[in-house]
């Protein structure tokens, strides 16, 4: 990692103050934000405008930028079949001596409240229309093309980084390369769907990235709610019974399964039990 990570003090957008940020969007998307509606989260900030629409902001050390730029809300404009707000307009500034870009995305209103929290702990009892939304949507984006490179948790995905966790499970010598690349919303989780209408946002991250990753992310935040757990698997299942799809399953498991997991976390039996049943389909096939 970059010397500057480590130069760059922690930040938590949640506790510090955004007056002089929000002015800024502002200043720079020509409208005023309803500060009554802002949500606060780690590196990012929400809120409704005076034109009826959603501008998210979101901060980000340099290092987390990359060579593909992080306009990855604006790129998505152009994705078709794909249930998601429409994006309206951006702005980006650079804050040199933070080493921080800043930048803010307006987009149409959701349809609806986020379902939860990234991990679900309640069953939120989705109708089937809400389902058949969720494949076509996610069917549709792995149809398209593009050059970017999905980038969960702000890092980029790579086979070394895939092989590195996976072999976890697996035995040396074992072939784990990714045999088929699509491109991926790559922060699939339920914090970042509208329900009971589907709607996918928050699109910073999505780029090619193993067969799999989507659904691999979705079923392991449904861990620790079993039947949504299964019927995530159901609905995608030729995904995730797919070769990579198998591998982006360990994937998550490995994530899930690190050293410093909560250990009291719900989810944690379920990922080991699956992590010895897909290694061991693996090493038969």
């Amino acid at each position: 990692m970059p010397s500057s990570a480590s130069a760059t003090p922690a930040f938590d957008l949640r506790v510090e103050p955004t007056d002089v940020v929000l002015d800024e969007v502002e200043r720079m998307l020509q409208t005023r934000l309803d500060r009554g509606t802002l949500i606060r989260k780690r590196r990012s900030l929400g809120a409704k405008t005076d034109r009826g629409t959603w501008v998210r902001v979101e901060r980000r050390r340099f290092e987390k930028v990359g060579n593909q730029g992080w306009n990855g809300t604006e790129c998505a404009a152009l994705l078709h079949g794909v249930a998601k707000p429409q994006w309206r307009r951006g702005a980006a500034w650079m804050r040199q001596d933070e080493r921080v870009m800043w930048r803010a995305d307006e987009t149409d209103l959701l349809p609806g409240a986020p379902i939860g929290n990234s991990v679900l702990v309640v069953d939120p009892h989705l109708p089937m229309e809400w389902w058949e939304a969720l494949n076509r949507s996610l069917d549709a984006l792995a149809a398209q093309s593009t050059s970017r490179v999905a980038t969960p948790d702000t890092m980029t995905i790579t086979q070394s980084g895939v092989a590195e966790a996976v072999r976890r499970f697996l035995p040396a010598g074992l072939d784990v390369e990714v045999r088929q690349w699509q491109p991926a919303h790559a922060d699939l989780n339920w914090a970042n769907m509208t329900g009971p209408e589907f709607s996918l946002f928050d699109w910073e991250d999505w780029g090619l990235a193993p067969r799999g990753l989507d659904a691999a992310s979705l079923w392991g935040n449904s861990l620790a709610v079993p039947d949504l757990a299964e019927r995530v698997r159901h609905e995608r299942r030729h995904d995730l019974e797919s070769r990579d799809g198998k591998l982006m399953t360990l994937f998550v498991c490995a994530k899930i399964l690190a050293p410093d997991a909560h250990p009291e976390d719900t989810r944690l039996e379920p990922a080991r039990r699956m992590a010895e049943q897909v290694a061991a389909d693996l090493q038969s096939a």
